[in-house]
Formats: C-alpha cells, structure tokens, sequence
C-alpha cells in the first residue's frame, strides 16, 4: 500500500514512518514545511496516488489554543476536514489521530468509543470538529484518539519530569488526574495493524491498557532514570492552575477494537519498562 503521513515530522510520525517503512509499505512523509494543510489545493495535489493518508498534524498547544482558538481550529478542524475530503476524492482511507480532550474528563469508568463528546477546552473543541469533519468528508475513514502521548522525538512529559528531577532533585506532580501513558511506536503499531486488517469503518482508542494518575507516571519515570521514586511528591490540580482546562479522568475504553479482534496496547506499566530506555537516552 501507498501511505502518505502528513505531520509526519512531530512525535508520531517520527515513529511511524520508520515503521511502515521497515514493513514494507510504500510511505510518503509530509511534515509541516513540506504541506500547508489549510491549503485544500496543496492537500489534494499532495494525496494523489495514496491508498492510505494518515493525518498526525494538530495544533497541540493545548494553553496557547485558549487565546488562538481560530489558530487551532484551521489547523485541527479545517485542516483535518482537507485531509479527509482529498483523501476521499482519490479514494483513499482517511485515518485521524484525535485525542481523550473531546470527552469532559468527568467520567469514572473509561470513556466508550460512542460515548458524547463534550470537549472542556479550545483545543477539545476544534479536535472534536476534526473528528465530526472527517466522518463527514470521508466515509471510508478511522478516527484513532489517543492520550497523554510519549515518545523519543519531541518534547514530553517523561523526558521532562526526568529532566526536573535530576535538576531539582524533588519535585511535586499532580495525583488527581488519570490517564493511560501511550507510547508512539504502541500507536504507530496499532494504526499499522487497523489498516492491514481493513478495520470497519468508525472510532477506535489508540491508547495503552491501566491506568494510573500523572504522579504514578513521574515515579515510574523517576525510577526507570535511576532516581528514587519517593523524590516525586503528589500534589493536586488546584496547585497547577493553567489557562485551558486538563480532564481528570482520561481513561479510553477499547470495546471497538475488541469488537473487531485487534487487541489493544499492553498495559501501560509494561510498554513504559520497554520504552523507558529509548525515551529518555533520546
């Protein structure tokens, strides 16, 4: 198959790249300065001749978004729907990375494929027009959402904290808000293998298994760059007070991929333990 990988440049295209590469797909990588994805034109000449576009690029800055909502949203919501309607016109497969801050973070048990989003921020909000656009633009599509994503290529929670730590030899992480850590080369895998099974149309949770709190990362982090966990001391949101909103509970349940027979990413603990030593020597 022929994949074009817009974004490919940031934290997960880095990973996915190589991947299909080794696998033996034929890849085009696109990163930021080679197309303007705001640009309908540049979007349908670039996609020519692709089986699959796989669209990585977002406007990420989740505070800046609060006062650039229309920055985010040309880049996550019309740029998205570009992607997907060229796609569509060449008959090519869409796959859209999302992300668990369409949901309200209010929920105790993990957040279903289906569930309604309800997006608490800027970035939430032009992320879930994303989605709503290339289900509109593309029938023929996968929405993956993913959540509290790390990786060697780009700057991330681990390769901080680590950084934090060692530097300050303490440092205080929240404990109130949960989540699944999910490595890029987990998720280039699991968009790899969605394609190669020719999954179902619809929205699937690329994210690892578990689930711990932001502070249960940084020790587990802490730990794997030698340091005493217990230098990790948990503190809560309200002493971290930022312009956009973070969801307290980010859990993603996996029935779709189950439904399908595609197993989920491992547990989150394990896939850090393989990942630690690339990550943070990167």
């Amino acid at each position: 198959m022929r994949f074009v990988v817009v974004g490919a440049s940031g934290m997960l295209g880095q990973d996915l790249v190589p991947l299909l590469e080794r696998s033996g797909e034929d890849v085009v990588a696109l990163g930021r300065t080679d197309l303007d994805i705001t640009d309908l034109g540049a979007v349908r000449a670039a996609v020519q001749g692709a089986d699959v576009v796989v669209n990585c690029a977002a406007y990420t800055a989740v505070d800046a978004a609060e006062t650039a909502e229309a920055a985010a949203f040309a880049v996550n919501a019309t740029g998205a729907a570009n992607v997907a309607r060229a796609a569509h016109e060449h008959g090519a497969r869409t796959v859209q990375v999302s992300t668990d801050y369409v949901f309200d973070g209010v929920a105790s048990e993990p957040y279903a494929e289906d569930a309604p989003a309800a997006p608490a921020s800027a970035y939430g909000r032009t992320k879930a027009a994303g989605e709503w656009a290339v289900r509109a633009e593309a029938p023929d599509h996968l929405v993956v959402r993913t959540a509290w994503l790390y990786g060697a290529h780009g700057p991330c929670f681990p390769r901080t904290i680590a950084r934090v730590a060692a530097e300050r030899g303490g440092l205080d992480v929240v404990d109130d808000q949960v989540g699944q850590p999910t490595w890029t080369v987990d998720l280039a895998d699991l968009v790899l293998r969605l394609v190669r099974a020719g999954a179902p149309a619809g929205t699937y949770h690329g994210t690892a298994s578990g689930r711990t709190s932001w502070h249960g990362f940084a020790g587990a982090v802490v730990g794997a760059a030698g340091l005493d966990p217990a230098i990790v001391r948990p503190t809560t949101s309200d002493a971290y007070v930022r312009p956009a909103p973070r969801p307290a509970f980010s859990v993603l349940g996996h029935s779709a991929l189950h439904a399908i027979g595609i197993e989920p990413i491992g547990d989150w603990r394990a896939r850090w333990d393989v990942a630690s030593a690339g990550v943070l020597g990167a």
